[in-house]
């Protein structure tokens, strides 16, 4: 079974959406279905949505920042903090 949404959206975000469609060989019902297909598989939205206020969270990363700096931590590559998990795991092991 299938279903027909129907969505508002200005004249001019349609145009702009439906031109980044057609150079990825898509029409807008696919591109669209492609999205809740991906929101699906992500149990989310399938991009990164960004707060332009600050907010309690970005507040946080800051101060986890500044705390990295202060510890002469901020440098710690991938790498270097899986090791150091890796290490924490070992000792909790015993």
């Amino acid at each position: 079974m299938s279903y027909t949404i129907q969505v508002r959206i200005d004249d001019d975000l349609k145009t702009q959406a439906t031109e980044v469609f057609d150079r990825l060989g898509l029409d807008f019902s696919t591109a669209i279905r492609i999205f809740l297909k991906k929101s699906v598989a992500v149990n989310g939205i399938p991009f990164e949505l960004r707060n332009e206020t600050p907010t309690e969270a970005a507040a946080a990363v800051e101060n986890m920042r500044a705390s990295a700096e202060e510890n002469d931590i901020a440098d710690l590559t991938l790498d270097k903090i899986n090791g150091i998990i890796n290490k924490v795991r070992e000792i909790r092991k015993k």
